[in-house]
């Protein structure tokens, strides 16, 4: 899944609910569910988003949605396997990114 948002320091809640198609009641469990979620609120309690959240966001939304991990086995993987699952998602990342823009490419053909 790749992800549009633009380069800021800060994202709110329904900016990231947008980009990942998720219900932000969803982002609101998940960062409940999961450790490594910590958004920095303000005064009125609104959730900001750091790209470093983003992208654990980006992580556990691949382990869950596309792998068909379980919110269980998702925490437990990421607890035991954290650098190696991130290095494997980096390049499973990087690779999708390659080859949608060589789609791009063929379909300009």
């Amino acid at each position: 899944m790749k992800v549009d948002l633009p380069e800021k320091l800060y994202y709110n809640i329904g900016e990231v609910a947008k980009a990942f198609g998720v219900n932000t009641s969803l982002i609101r469990f998940w960062e409940k569910e999961f450790d490594v979620i910590k958004p920095k609120k303000n005064t009125k309690g609104n959730r900001k988003f750091t790209s470093q959240d983003i992208k654990n966001f980006e992580l556990i939304f691949h382990l869950v949605k596309e792998r068909g991990f379980t919110l269980d086995g998702a925490k437990q993987h990421l607890r035991d396997n954290k650098k190696e699952t991130l290095s494997k998602f980096d390049i499973i990342r990087k690779l999708k990114g390659i080859k949608a823009e060589l789609k791009a490419l063929k379909d300009s053909m």
